[in-house]
């Protein structure tokens, strides 16, 4: 069973290595803030974290699989997309990219807990059959270390990790040590759930041994 994982990111391949699963990788082409805004135009509202980020990981998901379908008629196996933010006090905190929105970030968030959204979606392509979807959201909360000091924020925003992550933040590389709580999956801070894909994997009557192929 082959999977094509719809992201270049390194957090979401490393956890499917993880799990036993070596992914092809495909990068999609969408337009992540055209998509939502033009479904906020349309839709007169503003969409919230669970919703917005289930319609990216969609919209990643059908772009790959129509690609591979069109490119690789025989492909068999399935397509991945994700998408993930985090929401603190009702706000939207995406990466921050500079140092200064990453050290304001970590600073608002020193003892605080928030929820960190991921969206997942998964194609079934057959060769010579139509393709099925299955999707679902997973939200799992962070609580950050209250006695975090000024230094230490400063050395973690200095390493630059922060700067490109949603949320500023990771739980398995420099950032784990400040995080005190997770409460849900904590795959789904990493990148993805591996327990939600493992049930969308399902309805889409794939077993998900099916899917090991690392040794």
């Amino acid at each position: 069973m082959r999977v094509l994982l719809a992201s270049t990111s390194p957090a979401r391949l490393m956890l499917l290595r993880q799990a036993g699963i070596e992914p092809l990788t495909a990068s999609p082409d969408v337009d992540e803030e055209a998509v939502v805004a033009a479904v906020e135009a349309a839709e007169r509202r503003t969409l919230p974290p669970d919703e917005h980020v289930l319609l990216l990981a969609r919209r990643k998901a059908a772009d790959v699989a129509a690609r591979v379908s069109e490119e690789d008629p025989s492909f068999d196996g399935i397509v991945v997309g994700g998408d993930s933010m985090f929401e603190l006090d009702g706000q939207i905190l995406g990466k921050p990219y500079t140092p200064e929105a990453a050290s304001a970030r970590w600073h608002a968030m020193r003892g605080r807990t928030g929820v960190l959204h991921s969206g997942h979606a998964v194609y079934r392509l057959s060769p010579g059959k139509e393709p099925h979807e299955a999707h679902a959201v997973a939200q799992a909360s962070v609580t950050f270390s209250a006695d975090m000091t000024d230094a230490e924020i400063d050395a973690y925003v200095a390493s630059g990790e922060p700067l490109h992550v949603a949320g500023a933040f990771t739980i398995d590389s420099l950032g784990g040590p400040f995080i005190e709580r997770v409460s849900g999956d904590p795959s789904t801070v990493v990148g993805m759930s591996l327990s939600t894909l493992r049930r969308l994997v399902r309805q889409l009557g794939v077993e998900w041994p099916d899917l090991w192929n690392r040794s």
